[in-house]
């Protein structure tokens, strides 16, 4: 047994499930008839594989790797975020149009805490934000061409997912800055009831037992420390954080990157349905 490795695994998984849960989120119908898609927001810091997380799940489905997000694990120079405005990712598999959609934003920066960063993420999530609007250094105001006045249940997002960067994950001072940010979205919306999720990227980064196999990562030690970190610092449940491995410089697919990010998606997709359905029923 290698260093920071468990006796026993601390997670249940089943490596072998991938076609299982692939299957069950292709054949997924939202619950409401007349929703169309059910929307999940990625949030994350810059550089935390937010985009890289999105293009990953649309490499699983479309089984090759998908670069359609401008991935920002490579920061550049002045660590500004390359997602500069909102764009939606509807999921296609090799049969058809899946109906749920991953809403891509603007990193969060490692600055200070800024009520505009804020009110733009809780208006995307309530539905307000419309397509194509640039992320800028005020908040988004009604009067604008890009604010939705009467979201539909499709526009909405019924779950957030904060993408966190496992091989960082700390507790210095601008991570701090960051999940407070990701604290003051959480008591935003906490009196909706929307759903989060964390899904904490470069665990082979995070840990060696790891890098060397995959596998391991509900063995590791230093991976459970991390997302207990995270759980501590968020405010999100331990059962509401996946640990992942993006694509990044693969030319092809692989089965265990693959069967992590699939339980993740799956987790999202149905909290997201629950409370969509759960918003309707209460309208």
């Amino acid at each position: 047994m290698g260093s920071g490795e468990s006796i026993e695994a601390w997670r249940t998984f089943d490596w072998r499930q991938k076609k299982e849960l692939k299957d069950r989120l292709e054949k997924f119908t939202p619950s409401i008839p007349d929703v169309t898609n059910v929307k999940i927001l990625v949030a994350g810091q810059i550089g935390a594989g937010k985009s890289s997380f999105i293009n990953s799940v649309l490499s699983v489905f479309q089984e090759e790797i998908a670069n359609e997000a401008l991935a920002e694990d490579l920061r550049s120079a002045d660590s500004h975020s390359f997602t500069k405005r909102l764009r939606t990712y509807r999921i296609r598999s090799a049969h058809a149009d899946l109906p749920f959609e991953l809403c891509d934003i603007k990193g969060l920066e490692p600055d200070k805490i800024s009520k505009c960063q804020i009110d733009d993420i809780v208006n995307t999530i309530y539905g307000h934000v419309k397509e194509g609007y640039k992320f800028g250094e005020k908040s988004l105001t009604s009067d604008d061409e890009h604010y939705n006045q009467n979201p539909s249940l499709s526009d909405q997002a019924f779950c957030l997912v904060y993408v966190i960067d496992g091989s960082t994950v700390q507790l210095a001072a601008d991570d701090k800055i960051i999940t407070e940010k990701l604290r003051l979205i959480r008591q935003t919306i906490s009196d909706k009831g929307i759903p989060q999720v964390i899904v904490m990227s470069k665990v082979d980064e995070a840990c060696p037992l790891v890098k060397n196999d995959l596998k391991k990562v509900y063995r590791s030690k230093k991976i459970k420390e991390k997302m207990e970190l995270c759980s501590f610092k968020v405010g999100v449940p331990m059962s509401n954080i996946f640990p992942v491995k993006n694509y990044h410089n693969e030319i092809n697919t692989n089965d265990h990157v693959d069967v992590l990010i699939l339980k993740a998606l799956d987790q999202i997709v149905r909290s997201a349905d629950a409370r969509q359905r759960f918003g309707a029923s209460n309208k």
